[in-house]
Parts: structure tokens; sequence; C-alpha cells
């Protein structure tokens, strides 16, 4: 059986118009992408597995919803494996944090205050001291995405400057804190 290979986008157009066996090709053409996003997100095999498996039954139900203009059909799978993995850990997050307060609530587990508070306050400092290194544009956006919660695309929107410059600025911002904290740790 020879199968002609065509470019993810066309498949993604006839996926949403219901076509089983472009969706089969769309999977094949792009579940190691998707794949190895969730697993670097993830970094659990099988959870990593199970989520990829919920992206493509989100891609197939939403697939009349793409539009090529927007993104490619890389981009836009690639973007819905990175949002499901993220949800995922801050899922599985939320899980371990409401089990810890119950447990603390429920044993009162003794601590130092003021060594915490130390601790804080020292790593406060270190953060300052690795968000002074930056450039304005990457402290501005650092700040925005992380203490004022904006995400990349509203952000990008109300900079009025491209999401691709966002997340570069975010990146390297980010690249440039982990080499000020690690050096000064």
């Amino acid at each position: 059986m020879t199968r002609t290979l065509t470019s993810v986008d066309e498949l993604m157009q006839r996926v949403a118009q219901g076509d089983k066996a472009a969706f089969s090709q769309f999977y094949d053409q792009t579940s190691r992408l998707v794949f190895s996003i969730v697993l670097r997100v993830l970094r659990d095999r099988a959870q990593s597995e199970e989520v990829t498996q919920d992206i493509y039954l989100e891609a197939w139900s939403t697939a009349a919803r793409y539009e090529s203009s927007t993104a490619s059909a890389s981009t836009w799978i690639a973007t819905i494996a990175h949002r499901r993995a993220i949800d995922r850990v801050r899922s599985s997050q939320a899980s371990r944090d409401r089990d810890y307060r119950i447990g603390v609530r429920d044993f009162g587990v003794e601590f130092d205050h003021v060594s915490e508070e130390v601790e804080i306050s020292w790593e406060f400092a270190r953060a300052r001291r690795a968000m002074a290194v930056l450039t304005a544009l990457q402290r501005e956006v650092v700040s925005l995405v992380y203490f004022d919660g904006y995400t990349q695309s509203e952000l990008a929107e109300r900079m009025q400057i491209p999401i691709s410059t966002i997340k570069t600025r975010l990146r390297d911002g980010l690249i440039r804190m982990r080499a000020e904290m690690t050096t000064t740790a």
C-alpha cells in the first residue's frame, strides 16, 4: 500500500471535513512532534502518552475551527500540545497543593517561621538582582507575564508587537535570569 505524502496543512483541511484517512496521516506526520513537546513538559512517558491521546481527540473534534490563516497546522497542534501539557502540570500541582493543605491542616507540622522568612527574603533579593540584569524590554515582558498574569498573546496585543517578539524577549530574559541566579546561589 503506497501512501501519498500530503502537507500537514492540506491534511488538516481534509480532517476538518471529517476525513478519517487524512486524520490518520495527520497523526502519522505530527505525533512525534506532539509527543516530544508533551514529554519535555511532563517528563513522564505514561502521562505523556495519555495527554497526547487527549490532544488528538481534541484535534479531531475541533478541526473545523482550525484557521490556516492564523497558523500552520503543525503550529496549531504544537500549541494545543503545549497547552494540554501545561494544564496537566497545573492540575497535578493543584492536586498536590490540595493534599498538602489538608495534610498541614490535619497534622500541623511545626517549622521555624524566622528561617522561612529569611529564606524568602533571600530568594526575593536574588530574583530582584536577576531582574536587574535584564534589558528594560525583557524586564517589562517578564514582569507582565509572571507578576501581572498576562498571557503571551494578551501581551502581544497590548503592546502591539508580534507574539514571536514577546516569546523571544521572555525566553531570553528567563535565560539571563537563570544564569544570574545560578551564579549568585
